[in-house]
């Protein structure tokens, strides 16, 4: 019984970084960025390094008297993914939270 729970244990320690491994390369495969917090979890467009229009750079500057960067398609038309999380319920105001 002891040597089902040690692989089991063994397996899943194993299973943690390849998971997290995977979830990296398919990130970077998929042009993504995760930024994750307290009260939210992101994912963001980041640009191709082989788009032709701009070569990764994200876009380029339009000249004129107030310079703009104008956006690439390549990241800026794809949606922005965010889950946010429950809010933490706040301390009672008659008692110390310690």
């Amino acid at each position: 019984m002891t040597s089902c729970r040690l692989r089991a244990a063994l397996l899943l320690a194993a299973a943690v970084p390849l998971a997290a491994a995977t979830a990296a390369a398919a990130l970077k495969a998929g042009h993504w960025r995760l930024y994750a917090d307290r009260r939210r979890i992101e994912l963001r467009p980041q640009p191709r390094r082989s788009c032709p229009d701009c070569q990764g750079a994200g876009g380029w500057w339009v000249g004129g008297v107030n310079p703009e960067m104008e956006e690439c398609g390549c990241w800026s038309n794809r949606p922005e993914l965010r889950v946010r999380l429950l809010p933490v319920p706040a301390w009672p105001d008659n008692e110390p939270p310690f």
